[in-house]
């Protein structure tokens, strides 16, 4: 989610959103342009952080979080990131997993039949829906 800055991020900015995707390493130079193209149409500056080596990418979408256009503009770029990783090959998700920042993606990522059928099965081992309450699944 959005969070106050940490060094190295701080030196670009205070505040950051942290996003975690994975894009083929053989498209890595690809993926990196649209990193680059979606930040910019979102007016928001980019740290990207990876591991190339496995294609994980980490790009930390910078704002000023006293401007009001600041957490929508982060919200649609994080979006826009996760849809542009599923397009090019990749995944929404590379090491952190779908969380609650990720859970309205995970359509875009799976298909809606493969949800419905992720759900039936937590219902089937959680009918009384204790087991990890609130998250995805």
């Amino acid at each position: 989610g959005l969070r106050g800055g940490c060094a190295p991020m701080v030196r670009i900015g205070p505040d950051y959103c942290g996003v975690d995707g994975v894009g083929p390493r053989t498209k890595l130079p690809s993926v990196l342009r649209r990193v680059e193209e979606l930040s910019r149409e979102a007016g928001l500056r980019v740290g990207n952080v990876f591991h190339a080596g496995d294609g994980n990418l980490h790009p930390n979408l910078v704002f000023e979080r006293d401007d009001p256009r600041a957490e929508p503009a982060t919200e649609a770029a994080r979006a826009d990131l996760y849809r542009a990783a599923v397009e090019l090959g990749g995944s929404m998700t590379g090491e952190h997993g779908v969380g609650l920042a990720r859970r309205p993606y995970l359509e875009l990522q799976r298909g809606a039949d493969a949800v419905r059928v992720m759900r039936a099965i937590k219902a089937a081992l959680d009918p009384l829906g204790i087991l990890n309450p609130g998250k995805v699944l």
